[in-house]
């Protein structure tokens, strides 16, 4: 590929760029990108990415280096040229990560016009791209609809049309899957795909490490400076490194190496068909020199790390006979479909009592007294969560996720039907100021509850405002900071903390109101998979400790790892089981069809049992895939 002058969009030489208060944000960065490349930008929070993405589209100016945008120096040993980066923008677009930064108008329509009516194009035309990119991005039916009363995930789709219909030479897509489901994350990459292959230069930024694998080149921050450069599978090769500067390595990855390290003769890989195939190969090897592959160990299982000193063992039975079993009798399983349910005992309240019990529940957004939705948000919704379980929420953007969550933290009453969390209905507008103290609800963007000048003062409001003694309040203070690895940090400011620790911070402020019941709305997005482990290590001390969970997520995986999982579909209950019912291989199809998907386990090994590689079960997390494969393998003569 040539790399002449002529051939780079945007360029970077020694970019320095510091913030007030001396957070230098960018570290002598020098970067180039060519027309038409696909490089990812990789990084914990706070490593300087959303910062590279604001200067690479004319957007910030640095406080040194040169900085050249498409063919135009517009800052020259950080001296802006203000009429260069006018003209510069006029072929640089910028999906921001948060879609309420970036929209402006009141008409989904009038939003995706904005950009091409300030580049003047022509009238005829820019009703052409706006109805081409709302088809795109799957909106076709909400070109007249108010932005604001779309979900999360609808605005960020909202947000991506507008910049894409100012045909620019160059995109920046800032974290754009982060508050989007299954489907809207697989339609964005595969714009991205279309885009790229049409000529289009792509910057992704993202927390997602598969998403990296189609790049085609990475790059790896760190405190404001490039750490890693290379293809995408030279980066993940750094794997000691990656997880120093808080990532992961790719799933495909991850579990190669988990094989690996149990002795399992397969390559090092970030490519799922390679992998794919030597596990293959393994197995029909096994079949003509070892015992069936299907065997297991009595007892349970082997562990990855003892493979070689299992092989070839006796005593065997079925691998799917110990797993599934144990996950069903754990919890409930109610599945409704149709209007017909069928129950299987499981995991009681401790008093035979729900935590969160919804009855009949009807839900529509009011406008005044003029209903002004088509359908109401949710649609007689019934499902029960027991006490000291955990419970998510799965379901398509705009499927009412959040609208539940809103109504069982009592900000809302039901226009018809029943809400009770512990024990308390909600009808009432009394009733409701009850719960305030046994409910905690961590909002999709909890760092914006972040007010205080010291973290001790922003996480001591709530229970301050129980109107607590002042020795309790600074009891609670101080477990909470401890429990979300906070402790040492009361002093400083919460805006100075990094993007993750804002957000425990927050749940912290929560958690400090000790309550019965923790409701979570999109707990880990935009989180980096180091925020993301600190979270979810969080939620199972808690839930360790008896508390009630509640997670809206689009992450199967999440999903997988609770006791019982509830899908939302057109604001109505498809499902509610334990994970291993609903994700059983009866459901998929029914999954699929609601815009959702499988956790990356449990699809990769049916993928596997499609290709001929038996014995796996259903295994809903890594470890339990990687267990099963060195488990089936286990006969393996060396």
């Amino acid at each position: 590929m040539p790399t002449g002058p002529d051939d780079i969009l945007l360029d970077l030489s020694h970019v320095t760029l510091v913030y007030e208060g001396g957070v230098r944000a960018l570290d002598d960065v020098t970067l180039r990108i060519r027309r038409g490349e696909r490089l990812v930008v990789l990084g914990a929070n706070g490593s300087g990415k959303s910062t590279l993405a604001g200067v690479l589209c004319g957007l910030l100016a640095p406080d040194a280096g040169d900085v050249t945008l498409a063919g135009q120096r517009v800052c020259t040993d950080g001296q802006p040229d203000f009429d260069a980066y006018r003209t510069a923008r006029r072929e640089l677009g910028l999906v921001f990560q948060n879609p309420d930064d970036q929209i402006v108008t009141s008409v989904v329509a009038d939003d995706v016009a904005f950009g091409p009516e300030n580049l003047s194009v022509p009238t005829e035309e820019i009703a052409a791209r706006v109805a081409r990119e709302l088809h795109r991005v799957a909106l076709d039916d909400y070109a007249q609809a108010d932005p604001t009363r779309l979900s999360g995930g609808q605005k960020q789709r909202v947000a991506i049309a507008g910049a894409l219909a100012m045909e620019p030479a160059a995109i920046v897509f800032d974290e754009p899957g982060a508050l989007l489901d299954v489907r809207g994350r697989r339609s964005i990459l595969h714009v991205m795909d279309r885009l790229h292959a049409a000529g289009t230069t792509i910057v992704h930024i993202t927390h997602f490490m598969e998403e990296a694998l189609p790049a085609d080149r990475a790059i790896v921050m760190d405190h404001g400076r490039v750490a890693l450069q290379g293809t995408p599978a030279e980066v993940f090769t750094h794997g000691e490194e990656l997880e120093r500067l808080g990532l992961d390595e790719p799933f495909t990855a991850q579990l190669a190496s988990r094989l690996r390290r149990a002795g399992v003769p397969v390559t090092w890989t970030c490519d799922e068909d390679a992998l794919a195939d030597e596990l293959i190969s393994l197995a029909r090897e096994d079949a003509r020199t070892g015992p069936e592959i299907a065997a297991l160990p009595s007892g349970g299982g082997v562990m990855a790390d003892d493979f070689a000193s299992r092989k070839g063992e006796g005593d065997l039975r079925d691998p799917r006979l110990s797993e599934a079993a144990g996950r069903v009798s754990r919890v409930q399983a109610v599945f409704a479909f149709s209007g017909v349910s069928t129950e299987s005992d499981g995991m009681p309240s401790p008093d035979g009592s729900a935590a969160i019990a919804l009855h009949d529940v009807v839900y529509s957004y009011h406008d005044g007294d003029a209903r002004t939705d088509a359908r109401p948000a949710l649609d007689h919704v019934s499902f029960e969560v027991p006490r000291g379980s955990s419970c998510a929420i799965i379901g398509q953007t705009g499927s009412g996720k959040s609208t539940l969550v809103r109504l069982v933290c009592a900000l809302e009453a039901p226009d018809a039907g029943t809400v009770t969390v512990s024990g308390i209905g909600t009808s009432a507008r009394r009733d409701r100021r009850r719960l305030h103290g046994h409910v905690g609800y961590v909002m999709q963007h909890p760092e914006r509850q972040l007010f205080a000048e010291t973290v001790r003062q922003d996480v001591a409001f709530g229970p301050t405002n129980l109107r607590l003694p002042a020795d309790e309040v600074d009891r609670r203070v101080a477990h909470a900071l401890r429990l979300v690895g906070l402790a040492g940090k009361e002093d400083a400011s919460p805006f100075e903390l990094s993007g993750g620790q804002q957000r425990l911070c927050a749940i912290a402020g929560v958690l400090a109101m000790h309550p019965d019941v923790l409701v979570l709305d999109e707990p880990m997005a935009g989180l980096d998979p180091r925020g993301r482990r600190q979270i979810r290590e969080l939620l199972r001390d808690l839930h360790a400790h008896g508390v009630t969970i509640l997670t809206v997520t689009h992450s199967m995986d999440q999903a997988a790892g609770c006791d019982r999982v509830v899908v939302l579909n057109q604001s109505e209950v498809l499902m509610v089981g334990a994970p291993a019912e609903v994700f059983a291989s009866e459901h998929e199809a029914l999954l699929h069809e609601s815009g959702l998907g499988l956790p990356h386990a449990l699809r990769y090994a049916r993928r596997l049992g499609s290709l001929g590689f038996p014995g796996l079960a259903d295994p809903l997390s890594l470890d339990a895939l990687a267990d099963a494969l060195v488990r089936a393998l286990s006969g393996k003569e060396g």
